[in-house]
């Protein structure tokens, strides 16, 4: 039996009942009835559960549309007009900034990269595990691609790396840049703006997905709404039905194209990101989305991290969840010399969310870049050792990082040749990507 994750409806109602533990939402009457039939909570980690829950699924699908009918009350719009009213320092639109330095734009995709790399071999690891196999191989503070050799034989058995990264992200069998969700996406928004210009829409996004992206390559939110897409629901209904992971860190992964397109403009690039998210995600999973394109906006010209992190909260709305977790971490991260210390205040107060929720991850993006001051190893090692997201917090980090910082460390650059999937893009160098998207800018 095939036991596809993320998507049968049994496996959907746990995370569904945690969702709405966070959002404010009393569904205690429909948590008894799925507990009383036998039904589990939310796993902390996996996405599929054993073959016999398939027995619930009836009851599932009628508790799902109960729990979709009941509204949150916190004040977290997810319409562009509500979450611009709720942003008192929504910036004014850009009327330009001039040519951006080519460096920037390739440093940014560098960046994403390397990010990305060093963490997707612990992906999933927790942060106890991530540090001692950092300490056992010689690479904490991590300053370097992990490694197998050296680790010791309980360390490996305890803290298995992550199967399907292993075998070509360590630092003994790292050849050019393995195919990743967090590169894909990117890759995708380059061919929307391409095909589509700037005046795109959402349905020109769930197109492209359904003409280029695997469904296999999409998991989460990405999976529900393409699982929607299929069955004819339209967006942005595709965010919500039967979608308990819309506040999941997928969008935010989708953003950075459209904030390096729009340098020194944090305010169309979050137009743009809000476009795409909500093809998949509410609330804070949009706002993470319009926080990475904003950001990723102000790196093609600001001088540091705090002014890319203030343009970041700037399109967050003011009484979110997300703005709140991201303004105490900038807070914890420049009053602390420690950073050990912020992530372990990070864990105190995000620790109950699922590791790839979008704000306990965007959280620890804005602490490394304020508490990294520029230096890109601590950065990108300060987003994997949270021990959430590695791979994809690691991306979006590097990623501003690399931009501020007009490149990366030569350790850090790999074999000029990107796999993925993606029609046209298997082997494609940064540097071509790069010029693309410098191409992409002009009006």
């Amino acid at each position: 039996m095939i036991r596809l994750t993320w998507v049968q409806p049994e496996d959907l109602v746990g995370h569904e009942l945690r969702q709405a533990a966070e959002d404010g939402r009393d569904v205690r009457g429909i948590a008894a009835r799925w507990h009383a039939a036998g039904g589990h909570d939310a796993p902390p980690r996996a996405g599929a559960s054993e073959p016999g829950a398939a027995r619930l699924r009836g009851l599932a699908e009628e508790l799902l549309d109960e729990l979709a009918a009941v509204p949150s009350p916190l004040p977290e719009p997810s319409d562009l007009p509500g979450i611009i009213a709720a942003c008192p320092t929504w910036p004014e639109k850009s009327t330009g900034v001039g040519a951006v330095d080519p460096a920037r734009v390739l440093g940014a995709w560098l960046g994403r990269a390397a990010g990305c790399v060093l963490g997707k071999p612990v992906e999933k690891i927790p942060r106890a595990g991530i540090r001692e196999i950092a300490e056992t191989t010689g690479n904490w503070p991590i300053r370097g691609w992990f490694t197998a050799k050296g680790l010791p034989d309980d360390v490996a058995r305890r803290w298995p790396w992550n199967r399907r990264s292993a075998v070509n992200s360590l630092a003994e069998n790292i050849d050019g840049i393995p195919e990743d969700d967090d590169l894909n996406y990117p890759l995708l928004a380059l061919s929307l703006l391409e095909r589509h210009g700037r005046g795109f829409t959402t349905e020109d996004v769930a197109r492209l997905w359904l003409d280029e992206l695997p469904a296999g390559r999409t998991f989460t939110a990405e999976r529900v709404a393409y699982r929607n897409l299929l069955d004819g629901v339209e967006p942005p209904a595709t965010a919500t039905y039967r979608n308990p992971f819309r506040e999941w860190i997928g969008a935010l992964i989708r953003a950075d194209v459209y904030g390096w397109v729009n340098p020194g403009d944090p305010a169309t690039a979050a137009g743009y990101a809000w476009r795409d998210a909500r093809l998949t995600h509410t609330a804070n999973g949009i706002y993470g989305a319009m926080f990475a394109a904003a950001m990723c906006a102000a790196s093609m010209v600001a001088t540091s991290a705090e002014e890319v992190v203030r343009a970041g909260l700037s399109v967050v709305p003011e009484g979110s969840r997300l703005h709140e977790a991201v303004r105490l971490a900038a807070e914890d991260a420049a009053g602390e010399d420690d950073f050990e210390r912020v992530v372990d205040r990070l864990h105190e107060r995000h620790g109950h969310l699922h590791w790839v929720h979008t704000i306990n991850n965007a959280a620890l993006v804005a602490a490394t870049l304020i508490h990294g001051r520029g230096d890109f190893t601590a950065t990108i090692a300060g987003a994997v050792a949270g021990g959430w997201d590695t791979d994809s917090a690691g991306a979006t980090a590097g990623a501003v990082a690399g931009a501020l910082a007009g490149g990366v460390p030569e350790r850090w650059r790999m074999r000029d040749s990107l796999a993925s999937s993606l029609t046209g893009f298997d082997g494609v160098g940064l540097a071509e990507l790069a010029a693309r998207t410098q191409e992409m800018m002009k009006p």
